[in-house]
Order: structure tokens, then C-alpha cells, then sequence
């Protein structure tokens, strides 16, 4: 399992939001760059960015932070948010990005996403963000009539790395991973989950470690890391001793 520290882009500063409020941002560092220095420095192995400007703009709208993230650690970044256009994605891989992560348009172009996977093999996830069970899109800001397990059935012969599956009400709230939510997901789809929305303390990385939840790619973790309910040794050690006997 992976554990991503999130770093959430508003107007070029790392911010985290209350259930996607864009009304409820906390900065936590005006440098976003060094911020990610921090997280390698710790030991995490894959950076998780969202350009939360560019998800409701429909276009990237940090791209300057993006690339001073890029220009200063060496782990590989998974970029999301506005990210809707195949010029958009050859953009971002080319300046170095491992991975994008299509959201809005998994839902109203998934030939796109169909068309990238097939272009980069393993440098395509998507993104499902569920609110009551129906998947959002544009930031949040709107809501589909499609459900995450739905949307996920529609790329499963496409070739995507990973789908990054959120629960919107628990996003930035500390009240834990919707793990059965999440598992639900994971139990209709081949394609890899990554959890995210939630992720409190250790416990939820001890929980993530339980056998049923073995076939989860991962989990991303954002306000807990910077309001310090979570250690990043503790979290990661246990991680490794997890693979270690496995």
C-alpha cells in the first residue's frame, strides 16, 4: 500500500479544504514546493497534487507551483484537477508528472480517457468523487447522475492505472476513510483503488492494513498530516512492517 501526502493548490499556495468548500481553504504553507521538499524528506515515495483552481476553471491555474513541486523532488507526482483535454495531459506528462488524474471528464468525455490510457500506459487514473453515492464533478460544484461503481464499469477494459475514489463529506474532516464505501468499489472493479476523503490518524492506517483491505492500491492523506494527528514515521513504519510480512 501507498500512502500519498496531498498538497492542494490555491492560488499558488497548499491549502486544505473542508469537504471541497473553496470558502473553507486553510492555508498550511505558502510554498508549495517546499512543502513537498518536507514530505519526501520524510519518507513518502509518491506525491498527490490537486489544482483546485483549475477543477472549477476546467484548466490548469497552478501550473507554476505545479512545476516548482516538479523542479524539487524526485518522487513521482500524481496531478489532478482541471485536466480535460488530451493537449492538457500530453502538457503535464511531458514536464515530468508520473500520473494525471481525470475527473470531470471521466464523466462527460470518457473517450478521452480511453484514448490517453491507450497513448500512456500507466500514466492515466481517474478520479471518482462521490457525494451521497453520486459522483461529482467540476470541483464538486456539480453533481452527476452517475454512480462511482457505474462510472468505475466504464473503464475497465481501458488500460487506467488507478481510480482515486473520494468521499466528499468526509474530505478535510477528520472523521475517517469511508472504508466500506471504498471496498465496495474495489470489490466491482479490477482496476486498482486508491482511497481518499477523511484519513484521520493511525488508526485508519492500521486499518487500511487489515486483510479485507489488501486490495486497495493505496490511500491519501492530507489534513491529518498537517495539523499533526498524523506521524509520518509512525504511519510509514507500519506500512513497511505490513510489506515486510506479508
Amino acid at each position: 500500500m501507498i500512502l500519498f501526502p496531498a498538497i492542494d493548490l490555491k492560488e499558488g499556495r497548499c491549502v486544505r479544504l473542508q469537504q471541497g468548500d473553496m470558502a473553507k481553504a486553510t492555508i498550511f504553507n505558502e510554498d508549495p514546493a517546499a512543502q513537498a521538499q518536507a514530505f519526501e524528506r520524510q519518507g513518502f515515495e509518491y506525491l498527490h497534487v490537486v489544482d483546485l483552481d483549475g477543477a472549477f476553471a476546467g484548466r490548469p491555474m497552478n501550473a507554476k507551483a505545479v512545476e516548482a513541486i516538479l523542479a524539487k523532488v524526485k518522487m513521482p507526482v500524481q496531478l489532478g484537477g482541471g485536466i480535460r483535454d488530451l493537449a492538457t495531459i500530453e502538457a503535464w506528462l511531458g514536464k515530468g508528472v508520473a500520473r494525471v488524474i481525470i475527473g470531470t471528464a471521466a464523466v462527460r468525455d470518457p473517450d478521452l480517457v480511453r484514448q490517453a490510457a491507450k497513448l500512456y500506459p500507466g500514466a492515466i487514473a481517474v478520479g471518482i468523487d462521490a457525494k451521497d453515492g453520486a459522483v461529482a464533478v467540476e470541483g464538486w460544484a456539480k453533481t452527476s447522475a452517475l454512480g462511482a461503481v457505474e462510472l468505475g464499469k466504464r473503464f475497465e477494459d481501458a488500460g487506467v492505472a488507478a481510480i482515486i475514489y473520494t468521499d466528499i463529506a468526509r474530505d478535510g474532516v477528520l472523521q475517517g476513510l469511508n472504508i466500506a464505501a471504498t471496498l465496495a468499489l474495489a470489490d466491482a472493479l479490477a482496476i486498482p483503488v486508491i482511497a481518499s476523503g477523511g484519513l484521520a490518524s493511525l488508526d485508519d492506517i492500521e486499518r487500511l492494513l487489515q486483510p479485507d483491505c489488501a486490495k486497495l492500491a493505496g490511500a491519501i492523506t492530507g489534513r491529518a498530516l498537517y495539523d499533526g494527528r498524523l506521524d509520518p514515521a509512525q504511519a510509514l513504519r507500519l506500512i513497511a512492517q505490513a510489506k515486510a510480512a506479508a
